[in-house]
């Protein structure tokens, strides 16, 4: 019972006022405009860290009494892919719904070596890279290939045991290729670079693992394989992917087979769904912070915050409803959802025109509902509504939209 009204939350308190075409100086205003990427540029830095893992964290370099150190680890990096929430169309690739930056089209089969233990800067292979678009970033993605050209890649380093570091080797025959994929929040926007810091976590990957026990091989190494030490082999596996501490990760093992994933910790860190409201800013205190306003397909609107029923509201007036419901849209970003859980949607609105409006939850890749989508009748008199639903995929950036076009056209 105590799991159940856990996983109810009130998803949005949120007054909203909206206001047909009255011609009132109150409800006119300025609009709200769309969010933009301001960086240009992209670089990547890829290293090994021995620090706590916490985002935006400088890598640590090891220290004397680490109990594992990693002397050589090398991958090679395929793209670079962008995801991003988009108002208007836009043409992606097949790298589902993301952007491809890097390799570019002229020359689609580039690779870049990247050793992680030597610490390697790209900025000269990434120069044509341009993030400035219309869309709103979510996550950057990164892919790898496991080198099995010249044999079986291995991360190579030492492990204390019985007061000696005994030198390793990890093999990775257990991948063919993975994919990393970090949330914004990860990534260093400044004003005229984004930064991307790819870091393979050694704490993360080998902390409490039992290395005494491993048998150690006639040539003096300990040799961590399917066919040796083949428990801790498994359990390094395991850790591989998810010590990049990205927001969530996809790989292809040896059979081919696809796993995919959210890291535990950290989108534990970003969710904190249970009994929070989910909406920022849903009383509009903060004027039109976290709101997105846009209108297509010639819609025609402006909005404010006014001063109505002794709160802040959202003023929407509408002069030409468009071509379709979605000319003209109230939108709110990043709203954290769980798969199964149950949520509340409140809201209250009004109108000088009654008519329908279409509250919508989904996802930003493919404008896909994923909790509701309901048609509410608005009064002059106006109204509270409460919609619960469950998602059907747990998702860190669905996507509110209120459409408020094509019925309402003076």
């Amino acid at each position: 019972m105590m799991r159940f009204l856990r996983s109810i939350v009130v998803c949005a308190l949120m007054a909203l006022l909206f206001v047909g075409c009255s011609g009132s100086d109150a409800s006119a205003g300025i609009e709200i405009g769309n969010p933009e990427i301001q960086s240009v540029a992209l670089t990547a830095d890829f290293s090994i860290d021995y620090s706590d893992a916490k985002p935006m964290m400088l890598a640590k370099p090891a220290s004397i009494d680490e109990d594992v150190v990693i002397d050589t680890f090398h991958l090679t990096l395929m793209n670079i892919i962008s995801y991003s929430s988009f108002y208007t169309g836009v043409s992606t690739d097949e790298y589902d719904g993301g952007v491809r930056l890097w390799p570019y089209r002229d020359n689609p089969a580039a690779v870049l070596p990247i050793s992680f233990t030597e610490g390697e800067f790209v900025k000269d292979a990434f120069d044509n890279i341009n993030l400035k678009r219309d869309g709103f970033l979510k996550e950057i993605g990164v892919g790898f290939e496991v080198n099995q050209s010249h044999g079986v890649n291995t991360i190579c380093g030492r492990v204390r045991k019985d007061g000696k570091k005994i030198p390793f080797v990890y093999e990775l025959s257990n991948f063919q290729s993975f994919s990393l994929r970090y949330h914004f929040s990860q990534i260093d926007l400044q004003d005229s670079v984004v930064n991307l810091s790819v870091m393979f976590r050694v704490h993360r990957f080998a902390d409490v693992l039992d290395f005494a026990s491993a048998e150690i091989g006639e040539d003096g190494v300990i040799h961590i394989s399917k066919t040796e030490n083949e428990s801790l082999w498994k359990l390094l596996n395991e850790r591989f992917v998810p010590s990049f501490q990205a927001l969530r990760y996809e790989y292809s093992n040896a059979r081919g087979r696809t796993v995919s994933d959210y890291v535990d910790d950290i989108w534990d860190g970003m969710s904190e769904v249970f009994n929070k409201n989910l909406i920022t800013n849903g009383d509009f205190k903060d004027g039109c912070k976290d709101w997105i306003f846009h209108t297509q397909f010639r819609g025609v609107a402006d909005t404010a915050i006014v001063q109505e029923k002794n709160s802040n509201v959202m003023s929407v007036r509408v002069t030409n409803g468009g071509d379709t419901s979605f000319s003209v849209q109230l939108l709110h970003e990043n709203i954290p959802v769980v798969a199964g859980a149950t949520y509340k949607f409140v809201f209250t609105i009004w109108s000088d025109v009654e008519d329908s409006v279409t509250a919508r939850l989904g996802t930003y890749l493919r404008y896909t509902t994923n909790g509701f989508q309901e048609h509410v009748f608005v009064s002059k008199a106006g109204k509270s509504f409460e919609i619960e639903f469950s998602p059907s995929v747990t998702d860190p950036f669905a996507r509110l939209d209120l459409n408020l076009g094509r019925r309402i056209v003076c």
